[in-house]
């Protein structure tokens, strides 16, 4: 009856140790495949601050290209108004002297 015992409690151990081994791998399984996820989120992170930075960028330079243009707009019509000053000062001038 001892041996019964004792041979059923080897066979309990080296079933749990096989269980045990399984759970491991599984575990392991579940940690490689976590950790290759985590990587690809990381990479899509990567790339979609990429291509954030890379929208922005353009952004700003057709912005710049918007208040450059703006910019010239303004100086055309200062000018203009300058010229159109002194037109009228000189016509002003003329008639006052006649």
């Amino acid at each position: 009856m001892r041996k019964i015992i004792i041979a059923s409690m080897a066979a309990a151990a080296f079933s749990l140790a096989a269980c045990s081994e399984q759970t491991q791998d599984a575990a392991a399984d579940t940690a490689a495949s976590a950790g290759e996820d985590v990587e690809a989120a990381g990479e899509a992170m990567a790339e979609g601050a990429a291509d954030a930075a890379a929208a922005t960028a353009e952004a700003a330079d057709d912005a710049g290209n918007a208040v450059e243009g703006t910019v010239n707009a303004a100086g055309d019509a200062v000018e203009a108004a300058g010229d159109k000053v002194a037109e009228e000062t000189a016509k002003a001038e003329a008639n006052d002297k006649q």
